[in-house]
């Protein structure tokens, strides 16, 4: 007895003690944010334009090969954060403009609801008007903006990672440290390639979004299409509620504009349609089975770093799931974790 009740005691503490680990972990990623998140965002960069530079120094020297590259990356970040600040841009000064319409769709809406005995106009009223909805998209505009010190700071960690690739790599290849060394660069080399891919795909998708909406605002009538069209293609990069948010918008812009329900459910079945079609079908026909990916755990993984670090723990939150993913495939213990994250299906 004595023994069988070592034995569960001993199981019991190699149980709390990497759960106990985990929960430690996670309260400083989340109480440490500021600093953590740089870096995540840093490692996640570098494993997109690192390729860049070393294709660029087989070529020319390696101070202009980093300069290059890091212009490169700026480019792209101020085009995709240009996106959305210049379509919520456009949404707000379209709102002020017309706000004397919109007050008069909403009396309509407010009358009709109060005749057809619905109580909750109201106390709706007082917390949702024309002036708290420009606030609520003006509101957006500045938090997007004040994101620019953690920019700068993921900038500096993105450029010092370049300086040090080539050495770190070297290091990682010393005698002194094997086998681990040659494991990480191992690992490395296929997180990188399954995050570039990701992000490609992602990419494509999202311009293809982009285009799409602009050409059915267009059809449908929906004034502001290119804004639309710019905040469908940088939203769409935050799997699962990029595309909710950018299809509610227009939804509820189409009310306002001719506060007709008809061309509300228009817009919102047909972007739902434009979504459903190229996040499920042309996505992981394009990704293919390399980053099969369970669903669930996708999005899971964004609301739960969503939770941890905002908006931009939902960006980065898939990266990380691949990273974990590909992580625990290498090692005997916890692969059959990786099984279950994966989305492969297991043949009959």
């Amino acid at each position: 007895m004595d023994d069988k009740a070592e034995v569960t005691e001993t199981s019991g503490r190699g149980v709390i003690h990497p759960v106990a680990t985990g929960i430690l972990i996670l309260a400083v990623l989340y109480f440490a944010k500021s600093i953590f998140m740089p870096v995540a965002f840093s490692l996640f960069v570098l494993a997109l334009v690192l390729p860049v530079q070393m294709a660029l120094q087989r070529r020319i020297a390696k101070l202009a090969a980093m300069l290059i590259t890091l212009l490169l990356t700026f480019a792209v970040i101020v085009t995709v954060g240009s996106a959305i600040v210049w379509g919520l841009g456009e949404l707000s000064q379209w709102l002020f403009y017309n706000t004397g319409r919109l007050q008069a769709i909403y009396t309509h809406w407010a009358v009709w609801l109060e005749s057809h005995g619905i109580a909750i106009v109201g106390p709706l009223e007082e917390h949702f008007n024309l002036i708290w909805l420009i606030s609520l998209t003006q509101g957006l505009i500045k938090r997007l903006n004040s994101m620019a010190g953690f920019a700068i700071l993921t900038f500096i960690f993105v450029m010092l990672g370049l300086l040090e690739a080539d050495d770190f790599q070297r290091r990682l290849r010393l005698g002194s440290a094997q086998p681990q060394g040659e494991m990480l660069l191992h690992i490395g080399r296929e997180i990188g390639a399954k995050v570039r891919r990701f992000m490609v795909v992602r990419s494509i998708a999202c311009v293809l979004t982009g285009l799409v909406v602009w050409g059915f605002a267009l059809a449908a009538g929906l004034e502001l299409a290119s804004a639309w069209a710019a905040i469908a293609f940088a939203l769409n990069y935050i799997p699962f509620v990029g595309p909710l948010v950018a299809t509610i918008f227009p939804t509820l812009f189409a009310v306002a504009q001719s506060g007709s329900w008809q061309l509300a459910l228009i817009v919102f079945l047909g972007l739902n349609a434009i979504q459903f079609v190229i996040g499920s079908y042309l996505e992981p026909f394009l990704t293919g089975a390399s980053l099969a990916i369970s669903p669930f755990a996708v999005m899971f993984a964004i609301f739960f770093w969503s939770f941890m670090w905002g908006v931009p723990g939902a960006f980065i939150g898939v990266p990380i799931l691949i990273v974990v993913a590909t992580w625990y495939a290498h090692e005997p213990s916890t692969r059959w974790i990786a099984t279950l994250l994966s989305g492969r299906t297991p043949p009959p």
